[in-house]
């Protein structure tokens, strides 16, 4: 009886064994299967990464032709333009990044800044027909998010303003131009075909189809005609007289300059956008310095108020003999010469106006 129980027992284990020596030889017949099937849809993969890689390159040689007319053959584009360069070699990374090979992606990325001399982290997501022109010094961070058709000249941040895990990068819709030299810092949207001029520094988010300039940046245009010109908003004729007329009926005719301007009517307004209308490159060497002017402003105002008071107090005096009228001490050419601003003769003009009018 022993005997059969030993017997029995020998039959079992040697059972047990066997089938879990066909299940192991049946899950490395599925492994192996599976990898035939994936190594026949390789050739298929490929052709199809192949056609894609292709046809975006194809997109990014049409949108340099299309933006830059320096660019002359297709050849010259590949070989020469560092925009191209980086861009392929992003969507090589980010494709790694994605599949969470991200060391592999961070030194693609380094070694695109090496030879390119553009910036992109991995992880920034950049839509088609996007267009680097020079490139140099070109910054984009991880979280941003770029839409079809933008263009960025040299310099060009788009960075963040906090430490915090999460969107701390701007979004630029489709059709945006940003400047050289500008700067757009934080988790905002940039509106569709808007406009950012160079060495501008944008920190809040931007309508579509504005025009931005100046540090910080401040908007100019909210709109632009077929040609890409900024439009400024008619401004309020009935409001503007109503001004004039106030001051007019406070003023007996003492501060001509005020009483006299006209309403600011469509075409003054789209002549001064255009005059201030956004430049890829640079500020055009034929604008004034906008903190000068505000200084200008500023002394203007003054000068005019220094004669409103001179003739207050004449008038006190004559009402009251007792008031008496104390000298204080006006600006004089030297004040204005300290901000080396060159409109002498408009602050001359004013005090002219006044003694006259004493």
């Amino acid at each position: 009886m022993t005997g059969i129980l030993s017997i029995s027992r020998l039959f079992l284990f040697i059972a047990h064994r066997y089938i879990l020596c066909c299940k192991a030889a049946i899950t490395k017949l599925i492994v192996i299967k599976n990898t035939i099937g994936q190594f026949m849809s390789l050739p298929t993969a490929l052709f199809k990464s192949l056609s894609r890689i292709k046809k975006d390159l194809k997109e990014d040689i049409d949108a340099v032709f299309n933006r830059d007319p320096a660019a002359r053959n297709s050849l010259e584009v590949i070989l020469t333009y560092p925009g191209i360069h980086a861009l392929i070699l992003h969507r090589g990374a980010h494709c790694l990044w994605q599949n969470d090979q991200k060391l592999a992606a961070r030194v693609i990325s380094y070694g695109s800044r090496i030879i390119t001399g553009i910036e992109i982290h991995p992880a920034a997501k950049i839509g088609r027909r996007f267009f680097i022109d020079h490139g140099m010094g070109i910054v984009i961070g991880e979280t941003a998010e770029i839409g079809n058709d933008v263009t960025l000249y040299h310099g060009v941040t788009l960075g963040g303003v906090s430490w915090n895990n999460g969107k701390r990068h701007p979004t630029l819709e489709d059709g945006v131009i940003v400047g050289a030299g500008a700067k757009v810092l934080g988790p905002f949207t940039v509106g569709k075909g808007a406009k950012i001029g160079s060495n501008a520094v944008v920190v809040k988010a931007v309508p579509a189809g504005a025009t931005m300039v100046g540090s910080a940046a401040r908007m100019i245009s909210d709109h632009h005609d077929e040609k890409g010109n900024p439009i400024v908003k008619k401004v309020d004729d009935a409001k503007q007289q109503e001004k004039v007329a106030q001051a007019a009926s406070t003023d007996n005719g003492i501060n001509k300059k005020a009483v006299d301007k006209k309403s600011i009517d469509e075409k003054s307004t789209n002549h001064l956008a255009r005059e201030n209308a956004f430049r890829a490159y640079g500020i055009d060497p034929s604008s004034q310095d906008p903190v000068a002017e505000a200084f200008a402003k500023m002394l203007e105002h003054i000068q005019q108020s220094e004669n409103r008071l001179d003739q207050l107090q004449t008038a006190m005096c004559k009402i009251d003999p007792n008031f008496c009228k104390k000298e204080y001490d006006k600006l004089c050419l030297e004040d204005i010469d300290v901000i080396g601003r060159a409109d002498i003769d408009e602050i001359d003009e004013i005090d002219e106006i006044g003694a006259e009018q004493k």
